[in-house]
């Protein structure tokens, strides 16, 4: 191990925990990615099985029941210490709510326990849980993982080890960020999509309140008239990007019908600001099946059993000063698609890259090698790989 990473890894179940006491600068990053790329991942997707448990009943509890539930797997208990609360919730009715001083020590051994949570580190909780007496834990997206076939949920994928094109182009990557924060939090992804190791630098804190709002993309909202929310699922992202900027006009891309049945009456105040495109963005027009009805993850997919419209980001003749791309794993082929816009108008970017492995350095590098003159951040916004987002800033709209 390099010298700033003294034999942190350690075992908490199936999945490590590494702690770095210090931000990696360029050197320090290519060591620990050729560290990384010597080992393998001893964690694999995990089916569910039943008695299924979920521990959380927050917006990603929500999901996972939905998910369960269309793919006919009974989720016989949740688990939250806001008991209380999510009883009271209509969603959570006909499903029984503990609170983890009601779980009886059999429970604890014969359960699946499903964790619905990445707004906090992984292993920490994994190992109270297991210091408890559960036997079986697991991240809900590594369960997803092993039902792709049926559900095109992609967050849980695992990246192959790295050959030696894989390694070299990363490297590049590292060494390009803008600082090392980003090397910091790339290299925290590429830890657990590797090798499932959850890994956090002194530093580098995962902040999820200011996903596609970081300070450098909010010190720039003044001179931003034209924004695209392309994936703007329900609009929480549009209005405030609406409110970045009063004078501002956004264009909000949703290709998903039951979507836009929320977004557009909950936009409805900023009408006259926001316009509403039903279509999907890719590198060439046309159309393309589509899973619809999956909220937040519809989207193009060999599993979808409708249509889509397609269209390049170049098509639409727009004049961007801001670009946010969120599409569940079509963002490098929406970049490919806007790439004379892009270059023409330069727009501040924020393109979410945790929903395949384009996001380890193919994204990035499409970015860094199309774009001269530009700031590249890498940050993560949750755990358990989920949440990165990579921020493409104009040297001269500083």
């Amino acid at each position: 191990m390099t010298e700033l990473a003294q034999a942190d890894v350690a075992s908490k179940g199936r999945y490590g925990q590494r702690h770095v006491a210090a931000l990696p600068g360029r050197e320090e990053a290519l060591a620990l990615l050729c560290e990384m790329g010597g080992r393998a991942c001893s964690v694999s997707p995990v089916s569910p099985r039943s008695p299924l448990m979920l521990y959380g009943g927050g917006d990603m509890g929500r999901m996972a029941r939905s998910y369960f539930d269309m793919l006919g797997h009974e989720v016989a208990h949740v688990m939250d210490r806001n008991a209380e609360a999510v009883r009271a919730d209509p969603f959570w009715a006909g499903v029984s709510v503990l609170h983890p001083d009601e779980v009886s020590a059999q429970v604890r051994r014969e359960a699946q326990l499903i964790l619905c949570v990445a707004t906090a580190p992984f292993t920490p909780l994994d190992a109270a849980l297991r210091a408890e007496g559960w036997a079986d834990i697991v991240p809900f997206y590594d369960v997803a993982e092993s039902q792709r076939d049926r559900h095109p949920l992609s967050n849980g994928w695992f990246a192959p080890p790295l050959d030696a094109e894989g390694t070299a182009r990363t490297a590049n990557v590292l060494a390009r960020w803008d600082d090392d924060l980003s090397r910091a939090h790339h290299l925290q992804f590429l830890g657990w999509r590797l090798l499932r190791e959850e890994w956090s630098f002194e530093g580098a804190p995962v902040t999820g309140h200011d996903r596609f709002f970081i300070p450098e993309v909010v010190a720039r909202a003044g001179g931003m008239a034209t924004l695209v929310d392309a994936g703007a699922h329900h609009g929480a992202v549009t209005r405030k990007l609406a409110a970045l900027n009063a004078a501002a006009c956004v264009i909000a891309i949703e290709p998903d019908a039951d979507n836009r049945a929320i977004l557009e009456p909950a936009l409805a105040d900023l009408a006259h600001r926001v316009t509403v495109l039903p279509l999907a963005l890719g590198d060439a027009a046309g159309e393309r099946p589509f899973h619809a009805g999956l909220g937040y993850a519809s989207q193009l997919s060999a599993t979808g059993q409708g249509m889509a419209p397609v269209v390049t980001l170049d098509s639409l003749g727009l004049a961007p000063d801001f670009v946010k791309l969120h599409l569940e794993g079509a963002e490098l082929a929406a970049l490919a698609g806007g790439r004379e816009t892009l270059i023409r108008h330069r727009p501040v970017l924020a393109v979410t890259v945790y929903h395949n492995a384009d996001g380890i350095w193919k994204t990035p590098a499409w970015l860094m090698e199309t774009l001269p003159g530009y700031r590249f951040l890498f940050r993560a916004h949750s755990w358990c790989g989920t949440g990165a987002v990579i921020y493409a800033l104009p040297e001269e709209k500083a």
